[in-house]
C-alpha cells in the first residue's frame, strides 16, 4: 500500500503542482484525488473539489517564472493512510527558494485531503 501512496504523492507534485496545462492537470486531479478532495493552505484558505484546486494551482503557477518547479526533497513518511511529503521549490538547477510540507490523507487509494505548510 505504501508504494501506491508514494506513487500518488509523486504524481501530486510532478503532474499537478508542476503542470502548467490546465486541461492536462485536471485529468490527473480527477485520477488521483477523490471527488470531494479538500485542500487547506497556510493562508487559512480552503479549496474543495477538482475545479477549485485546479484553479488554485493555475493561479500559483501563473505567478511563478516558467522554470520554477516543485520537487520532493526526501522520501515520504507514512502511517495509517496519512503521509508527510517534504518539498522544495525554485528555478530548475538552482538552490530552492522555498520549502514546505504537505500532510496528505488517503481514502480508497486516492488523495482525500491535504494540508500545505510553507516554511518561512
Amino acid at each position: 500500500m505504501e508504494q501506491e501512496f508514494e506513487k500518488l504523492l509523486v504524481e501530486h507534485l510532478t503532474q499537478i503542482w508542476n503542470e502548467r496545462d490546465e486541461a492536462v492537470r485536471l485529468k490527473v486531479i480527477e485520477k488521483i484525488y477523490t471527488k470531494d478532495v479538500e485542500m487547506y493552505d497556510m493562508d487559512e484558505e480552503s479549496f474543495f473539489g477538482y475545479e477549485a484546486i485546479n484553479n488554485k494551482v493555475t493561479s500559483l503557477l501563473n505567478s511563478l517564472p516558467p522554470d520554477f518547479s516543485i520537487t520532493q526533497t526526501i522520501e515520504s513518511v507514512m502511517s495509517n493512510n496519512v503521509a508527510k511529503l517534504e518539498w522544495s521549490a525554485g528555478p530548475e538547477g538552482s538552490p530552492s527558494v522555498l520549502t514546505g510540507t504537505d500532510i496528505v490523507f488517503f481514502e480508497d487509494n486516492k488523495i482525500k485531503s491535504f494540508y500545505v505548510f510553507v516554511n518561512k
